[in-house]
């Protein structure tokens, strides 16, 4: 067939067709003030130190050190067969003590599964904060007691739930803010997204905490990303992004504080990105020598997060020898506190298969206890 030539003017009761220019586009908020800084927000080292409270340092100088004697307890326990596996955050401690002092007594803690340390800063007993990875009972405490989620094995997934809960308490009215934590290879999950995304459209008192620690498993994060850092998404939700120095324990808790303020304050989420570094592997069943070299571990150990914190105090005056003993003496209580602890075989009830499956057990599970009741008290009798 063919075209025709006649032009719209030319058609019959056709007018010419002028499309009109549209309004000049403005963006509904202004992308400068949510990107990060081009580099991590440092505190430690700098002038900004002077203005940090003495005692909040001191404070965050024994956390460290109880933290990194409780993550190398932990990972002794895996050996002998006391856990059945430890996600390490050696060389992280500081993101995850400044998680937990940054939080009032009323807030919510979404921790991952390598976040126990953060939830014993916040005040969780310690062997209850291993239950879940020794293989026995649920998730080991109580969430709303302590106001800590559950510790997260699936990726990202608690992410979303700390915007479901902080919406919810801003809707009731509930003065309570939610820190969610992740690591660098959550960020790589829908979960991340969706989370970002509703709690930016709600404007709910969220705050994220990426601990970028350079690699999600094995992979590195050049290959998950190409954005200049993680801080940067924050611009593509409508949220503030910030970058800090993860093992600056000062600085993380200044700016983890200021975002949980802002939050409550109404200024909704806000994307933290702590650039830190996991000097031990994955997990006790992870083999890192096979991804990464010595010579990287070693470039980070020189900026760990208690030397960093101890040389800034030793400088001031803040702490002297007596000081850093009684720090060391305390973590080193605990640690065998929690050897003895860990030591002693849990009392299981095989009935505690049933609770807390449902707020109200169904027909069925009443029908399941039944009928377990009926055999094991019938294996009693037998003896």
């Amino acid at each position: 067939m063919r075209k025709s030539s006649m032009s719209v003017q030319e058609l019959p009761g056709a007018t010419a067709y002028r499309p009109t220019p549209p309004p000049a586009w403005q963006p509904r908020t202004d992308p400068a003030p949510l990107l990060p800084d081009p580099e991590p927000y440092r505190v430690l080292g700098t002038q900004a130190a002077g203005a940090v409270d003495p005692e909040l340092l001191r404070r965050l100088y024994r956390e460290l050190v109880r933290g990194r004697r409780y993550n190398t307890q932990a990972t002794a326990l895996t050996k002998q067969g006391r856990l059945a596996v430890y996600p390490s955050s050696t060389g992280q401690e500081a993101c995850e003590v400044a998680a937990a002092l940054a939080l009032e007594e009323r807030d919510w803690l979404f921790p991952s599964y390598r976040d126990t340390l953060a939830a014993v800063a916040r005040g969780l007993d310690p062997v209850q904060a291993l239950t879940l990875l020794r293989g026995d009972w649920h998730t080991g405490y109580d969430p709303r007691e302590h106001r800590i989620a559950p510790l997260c094995t699936p990726l990202a997934t608690q992410l979303p739930h700390a915007v479901g809960l902080a919406h919810a308490a801003r809707l009731k009215g509930d003065d309570v803010v939610a820190l969610a934590m992740v690591g660098d290879g959550g960020t790589s999950e829908g979960d991340f997204h969706e989370a970002l995304n509703f709690a930016a459209v709600w404007q709910a008192p969220v705050v994220f905490l990426v601990q970028n620690n350079g690699f999600a498993i094995s992979v590195p994060l050049a290959k998950q990303t190409a954005a200049p850092s993680l801080a940067h998404k924050a611009v593509g939700y409508g949220m503030p992004g910030r970058l800090v120095d993860g093992n600056d324990a000062a600085a993380v808790h200044e700016v983890l504080a200021d975002a949980v303020a802002r939050a409550r304050r109404g200024g909704g989420p806000t994307l933290i990105e702590a650039v830190t570094y996991r000097i031990d592997a994955h997990t006790n069943a992870d083999d890192a020598t096979r991804y990464r070299g010595e010579s990287e571990v070693e470039t980070w150990r020189a900026h760990d997060p208690i030397r960093l914190l101890e040389r800034e105090l030793t400088e001031r005056g803040l702490i002297d020898d007596d000081g850093v003993k009684a720090a060391a003496d305390a973590a080193e209580t605990m640690a065998a506190t929690l050897r003895e602890r860990m030591n002693a075989d849990p009392v299981l009830d095989p009935m505690d298969l049933f609770e807390h499956v449902y707020a109200e057990q169904t027909g069925q599970l009443r029908e399941q206890a039944a009928q377990l009741r009926a055999e094991l008290d019938a294996e009693g009798e037998t003896r």
